[in-house]
């Protein structure tokens, strides 16, 4: 039944029904319930209808939050869909894993007023997947076809972000993953508690469905260089993100035992899809009846240590060094995981792994937050003769990620990159020194979310759509 907004008053802030966490320890499934029909009118409701939209200002896709949450208070959800897939290649994806509490619901006015935040992410998932069901979800369908064709590389947000808006616009788009898969950090790297598989590949075999061709196994340094593929498309997008691992250095640091967390998150997923995975089969990569001992505090420390949780492990902990006032990670995820019965070890960092030839003890260093740094963040320093010892049979390292070396492993040492190793390009076209060859995400600006990689995507599309047309002008104009 439609509902008038401006409802913060008289409708509290609600979020679908959560699984409690012993029930949740049992599987990797989906920790929220849906939203019934009932709940998402009336959450929806909530929503103030603000004259300066502060949910959309600071949604990175500039999402019309409002618009859609008026539409589905009012019933209508295929139009609510409509308004939320023109600004969002990915909703469905978004309203599950985006951090809302740091974006679109902690810029909510009624958050700021204490009335509770209308819950944003929640609405969005209910409205894809009620489309999803409804049959409203269509595979891209060009007006025409071009011949021009785009390379793409790597098939991960970003990546597919772009593919969707290339194909719309009717040009051929060729994927090239060296997994065996379309997703990238959507399939492998976030856990099926938080994203469910199948949620992912519905969307990627949409794509494929609308005409998107996908290249699986195909690795470029192996199989062909940058070079190559520059000569088989009329663009090339590099969309590779990063997973150059950070690590540590600390002694005993090569343990066994002591294990990086994509690593640990791949394995995982991988059996979560039925895959046999040797390094979990023998024991390497399951936390099972382990002591684990996570360190980092942004979201992939949370996956990491949820994962850990519902594969048995004996315990769980989370070092950070800072406090969680200062925790990178989504608050929300480090509620759930404090649910879950993770224990977290604030203000700490490691000063040493000990063990004969696998890890069995971290000795661990309190932390005192100095001053500010240029970032604003408070500067973690170490509190002398401060160490403490943590038994664990496992270590999981979540300290960040870097860029590969791409240059190099594209064979293309022309290639320009910033002082950061990302690869540089021009901050409108997403077009690098490189010409007709665009980059995207993460590769581009270093780990940063999902919802970013797909406003990159998306843009970079923008920019090779209008660099071929102008190649396709300048053809014209030389034929007549």
């Amino acid at each position: 039944m439609a509902q008038k907004m401006q409802q913060y008053v008289d409708v509290e802030r609600g979020m679908p029904d959560k699984r409690a966490a012993p029930e949740r320890s049992e599987d990797f499934s989906e920790i929220y319930r849906r939203f019934e029909d009932r709940q998402a009118v009336e959450q929806s409701s909530r929503c103030e209808q603000c004259g300066i939209p502060f949910c959309q200002i600071h949604c990175p896709l500039q999402n019309n939050i409002p618009d859609w949450l008026l539409l589905a208070a009012e019933g209508r959800l295929e139009e609510a869909y409509q308004t939320s897939q023109a600004t969002n290649t990915f909703p469905e994806i978004c309203g599950r894993i985006c951090p809302h509490d740091r974006l679109c619901e902690g810029s909510c006015v009624l958050e700021q007023s204490r009335h509770g935040t209308v819950t944003i992410g929640a609405v969005e998932r209910y409205i894809t997947d009620t489309a999803w069901d409804k049959g409203w979800v269509q595979p891209p369908r060009p007006a025409r076809e071009r011949d021009a064709s785009v390379g793409i590389i790597g098939g991960g947000p970003a990546g597919l972000a772009a593919a969707d808006q290339l194909r719309r616009q009717g040009y051929q788009v060729h994927v090239y993953d060296r997994h065996d898969r379309m997703g990238g950090l959507l399939i492998y790297g976030i856990p099926n508690f938080k994203l469910d598989k199948a949620v992912v590949e519905r969307r990627t075999k949409l794509l494929a469905d609308g005409g998107v061709r996908y290249h699986l196994k195909f690795e470029i340094g192996r199989d062909a260089t940058l070079r190559d593929l520059r000569n088989e498309h009329d663009a090339v997008l590099i969309a590779t993100g990063v997973y150059k691992a950070r690590d540590i250095a600390v002694p005993g640091v090569g343990l066994g035992g002591i294990n990086q967390a994509m690593t640990y998150l791949i394995a995982s997923n991988r059996k979560g899809l039925g895959e046999r995975v040797a390094a979990f089969d023998d024991g390497t990569l399951d936390a099972t009846g382990k002591n684990a001992v996570v360190i980092g505090g942004g979201d992939t420390a949370m996956d990491c240590a949820r994962t850990a949780f519902r594969q048995g492990a004996k315990s769980v902990k989370c070092l950070y060094r800072r406090d969680r006032a200062n925790m990178p990670g989504s608050k929300a995820e480090v509620a759930n995981a404090e649910e879950e019965g993770i224990e977290f070890v604030w203000l700490s960092a490691p000063e040493a792994f000990l063990g004969e030839q696998t890890v069995s003890a971290i000795r661990v260093q309190r932390i005192h937050l100095g001053v500010a740094d240029a970032s604003g963040r408070q500067t973690p320093q170490v509190i002398g003769d401060s160490s403490f010892t943590i038994e664990t049979d496992m270590v999981i390292k979540a300290l960040g990620f870097e860029a590969e070396d791409v240059p190099r492993l594209f064979d293309e040492a022309g290639l320009g990159k910033t002082s950061w190793g990302t690869i540089a390009v021009d901050a409108a076209s997403k077009m690098t020194n490189l010409d007709g060859v665009f980059a995207a995400g993460d590769i581009t600006r270093g780990a940063s979310l999902v919802v970013k990689a797909i406003l990159d995507g998306r843009q970079a599309a923008q920019g090779i759509d209008r660099y071929l047309g102008a190649k396709a002008g300048q053809s014209l104009a030389m034929a007549s």
